[in-house]
């Protein structure tokens, strides 16, 4: 398993934990602290666990299922890979900091990380994507499927 593969699983999971210890919070807040929720906070939880483990997750398992490079192929760059995975570590933390400390702060500094990271997620994204484009291809799998072969 790649470097950049491990990298993306393990902070799927540390995105986890940090996403439960925050629902955790959220719920004895909600049920015992007497108040409900900020919306900002479960902005905040969605994004932990949506962006932070399940994509964190998607996007490593894809860097490691999917076809090595062609030969020759100049169109996969590691260092564009590695940039989308920093790009998005960045601003899925800073995202979700932000949004937790708009919980107490109305400040408007605040409200522009949570843009500028919001909009440095779909960059990251669109990144990843780009740089994986040339990768999903068929290997092997038209051969069978020209023998009848169905999968």
């Amino acid at each position: 398993m790649h470097t950049l593969v491990r990298r993306y699983i393990k902070t799927a999971i540390a995105f986890l934990v940090i996403g439960l210890l925050l629902g955790g919070w959220m719920i004895v807040e909600r049920e015992l602290g007497g108040g409900g929720v900020h919306p900002h906070l479960v902005s905040a939880h969605t994004h932990i666990l949506l962006i932070g483990f399940v994509m964190f997750m998607i996007l490593g398992v894809g860097q490691w299922i999917f076809p090595r490079p062609a030969a020759g192929d100049t169109r996969y760059r590691p260092l564009a890979a590695e940039s989308a995975y920093w790009i998005l570590l960045l601003t899925t933390s800073a995202r979700s900091v932000a949004e937790v400390a708009r919980d107490w702060s109305d400040e408007m500094v605040v409200r522009w990380v949570i843009v500028v990271a919001a909009i440095g997620q779909i960059v990251g994204f669109v990144v990843y994507f780009v740089v994986m484009w040339s990768r999903i291809r068929p290997l092997g799998s038209q051969i069978r499927e020209g023998r009848g072969e169905r999968f």
